[in-house]
């Protein structure tokens, strides 16, 4: 019984939801990629994740698509912008 109670306890710690979708696309060409995430505890904190700096990380002036992914754990979350464009 033992087995079985910690076999549920570690598959309840290990599950994990992603969800990715699209946000905004222009006719913009892609050629570069550039991202931003943050890891937030409960969902407690200041993040930054706005288009702009993830534009920014990857040198990009036009935009062409965002797409916005979460990953939700147990305590934790995990919050990224993709930025494609030129």
């Amino acid at each position: 019984m033992k087995k079985i109670l910690i076999l549920a306890c570690v598959a309840i710690f290990a599950t994990s939801c992603t969800i990715t979708y699209p946000g905004t696309a222009t006719g913009n060409k892609a050629t570069k990629t550039g991202e931003t995430k943050e890891k937030l505890f409960l969902g407690l904190g200041n993040a930054n994740l706005g288009v702009e700096t993830a534009a920014k990380n990857a040198g990009i002036t036009k935009v062409a698509t965002v797409d916005y992914a979460v990953k939700a754990g147990l305590f934790f979350t995990t919050y990224t912008v993709i930025v494609t464009g030129n």
